[in-house]
């Protein structure tokens, strides 16, 4: 997908303040059962047709006005992830923003991870549990 010149400026300047994680990073994290909070913020379309495994769905469109209910502690580690790394670069921003401070974005998002044919989950739409 094409992005809008406006729209990577934004994702650009949020990256000089965010951390970010490698896919391999993530699947390693996963792989030791590490405890954090991997989170999908894309579309519940895109949930719908597969996810990250313990991946939770809380769309960008609503995680701002959800977050503090579904994760209240603001010291939790939180990944997050999109399609390709930008929804989620914004995102892992205005969390910051809000006073989370252990938030990560997953670069190369879903595309990345299918990339390196790791494991998915499908299923219905809704909220995954958590760790």
């Amino acid at each position: 997908m094409d992005h809008s010149p406006g729209f990577l400026r934004l994702v650009a300047d949020a990256r000089t303040r965010i951390r970010e994680l490698t896919v391999d990073d993530v699947k390693a994290l996963l792989d030791r059962g590490e405890t954090f909070h991997l989170v999908d913020v894309r579309e519940e379309s895109e949930w719908s047709r597969g996810r990250l495994p313990r991946a939770r769905h809380l769309g960008k469109g609503i995680l701002e006005r959800d977050i503090e209910t579904a994760i209240p502690q603001h010291d939790a580690k939180i990944v997050l992830y999109c399609g390709g790394g930008y929804r989620s670069a914004l995102a892992a921003d205005n969390l910051q923003k809000m006073g989370y401070t252990r938030v990560f974005s997953m670069d190369g998002g879903w595309r990345g991870w299918n990339e390196r044919s790791y494991p998915v989950e499908s299923g219905s739409i809704g909220l995954a549990p958590g760790p």
